[in-house]
């Protein structure tokens, strides 16, 4: 892709500003990592709303940028040596807003503790509180097995209490603010408001993790990053 309208999906999500990051998105916990990480680095972008209740995920456009058929995914047309650049997959797309910027990502060792707990998220916390998810809140919640149930519940109670040790002292995952918070952050708020399980999950015998959600969502940027993209 040489140009921003070389891409299929430009047909179908067109451009306000042909020289902003596009952004293609739901305001899932996955999907407002992305527009958080640009409201906090104040970056100029598109956001191009991808309703799975019209199946946009699934359309030729979309899946022409990415073919795992989710959200979120972007479209930088000022990436690397000025040339438009397409991504998925939010972590990925968290550490190269973070490299463009110079910012959300320290340099030396802290850096890698701050990728250590972007990956603790992408593999932890994202799959078993989603799999929470559906087992108490959706088409799960009717297996009459209870072990499937537990065996989630469980794995999100001992996540949240590595992450409850690892916050003990300190504000934020790595020390300060980073890209790492912006990860863990929206998965906190869907498994205590969105899925409704602190019960199960054992959130109310945290010591560090309810007051870091609070801190978390205090912050100007999340609060808009959270309604994007609009479903107006």
């Amino acid at each position: 892709m040489t140009d921003l309208y070389d891409h299929p999906i430009m047909n179908r999500w067109p451009p306000v500003n042909p020289g902003a990051i596009q952004l293609y998105s739901l305001t899932t916990p996955n999907g407002v990592k992305v527009s958080i990480a640009l409201e906090e680095l104040g970056l100029s972008y598109d956001a191009h709303l991808v309703s799975f209740e019209t199946r946009d995920q699934f359309t030729p456009e979309f899946l022409a940028l990415n073919p795992n058929n989710k959200i979120p995914a972007i479209i930088d047309p000022q990436g690397p040596g000025g040339k438009p650049l397409a991504l998925f997959e939010s972590g990925a797309i968290l550490l190269y807003l973070a490299e463009k910027t110079g910012r959300l990502l320290p340099e030396g060792p802290k850096r890698w503790e701050v990728i250590q707990w972007l990956m603790f998220q992408m593999g932890g916390i994202g799959p078993m509180f989603g799999q929470v998810g559906f087992f108490h809140r959706f088409a799960g919640k009717e297996i009459e097995d209870p072990r499937p149930r537990q065996r989630y519940y469980d794995e999100a109670r001992r996540l949240l209490g590595v992450l409850d040790g690892q916050l003990e002292g300190q504000d934020w995952i790595a020390g300060e603010y980073s890209i790492a918070d912006i990860a863990i952050g929206p998965w906190l708020r869907t498994i205590r408001d969105y899925y409704k399980a602190p019960e199960q999950v054992g959130w109310n015998d945290l010591r560090n993790v309810p007051a870091y959600l609070e801190r978390f969502l205090a912050r100007p940027a999340v609060q808009r990053g959270l309604k994007i993209p609009s479903k107006d």
